[in-house]
């Protein structure tokens, strides 16, 4: 999650201070950094961060509301998943060479050998479903260019959002062809996650949830 506020921070930051930029529109590079700066950065930072074509962004953390709701959608699809697939959380990093973007998605699933990537060992290249809980600064982003990233990762068939406003889910779904499709189900209505063979009541999943 990047919000409005996040910051690009080089490794130096004695040599270069953060910069604030929107939650939509990615500014002009002021810096070109490399993988290699990103990863030596995640290693000694208590802040995690996104890497997006060359840039380095700071991640703000969310609200308790955005935090358990978190929870509840993996806790629901979790106790739903197959044999051979996992969840995760969000400190799972997820690499996507094809957009030079490394994220940390609210939620993931892998099915099967979790395969890292080459030039960082400490992220996956496989997820099979990729979960987002908007928040009012990341909304844009997360239903926007983030979304397109993730669409470029071969492995994905699911893209579920979360809306931090109430009961409403998103699902981009990728078919047999190719071809991407929207499902949505808002109160009293379900989801169907057929990846992974998941069903998630909407009243369920946001059951205890209070909107941002």
């Amino acid at each position: 999650m990047i919000t409005a506020q996040a910051a690009r921070c080089h490794p130096d930051r004695r040599a270069h201070p953060c910069y604030a930029r929107g939650a939509m529109v990615l500014p002009a590079p002021l810096h070109n950094y490399s993988y290699a700066d990103y990863t030596a950065l995640e290693e000694r930072s208590p802040v995690r961060h996104e890497f997006v074509s060359g840039e380095i962004y700071a991640m703000a953390g969310g609200t308790p509301e955005h935090a358990a709701l978190g929870a509840a959608v993996l806790r629901h699809l979790g106790n739903q998943l197959p044999a051979g697939c996992r969840a995760y959380t969000s400190d799972l990093r997820v690499r996507v060479a094809a957009s030079d973007v490394t994220t940390y998605p609210d939620g993931a699933v892998v099915c099967g050998k979790t395969i890292r990537a080459a030039d960082d060992a400490m992220a996956v290249t496989n997820p099979v479903v990729l979960i987002e809980v908007t928040s009012p600064s990341t909304e844009a982003y997360d239903q926007g260019a983030k979304l397109e990233f993730y669409k470029t990762l071969p492995s994905v068939r699911d893209v579920l959002i979360l809306s931090h406003h109430g009961p409403r889910a998103t699902l981009h779904r990728r078919g047999q062809d190719g071809a991407w499709t929207v499902h949505e189900a808002v109160q009293g209505g379900v989801i169907e996650v057929q990846s992974v063979g998941a069903s998630l009541a909407m009243d369920e999943v946001y059951r205890d949830f209070a909107a941002d």
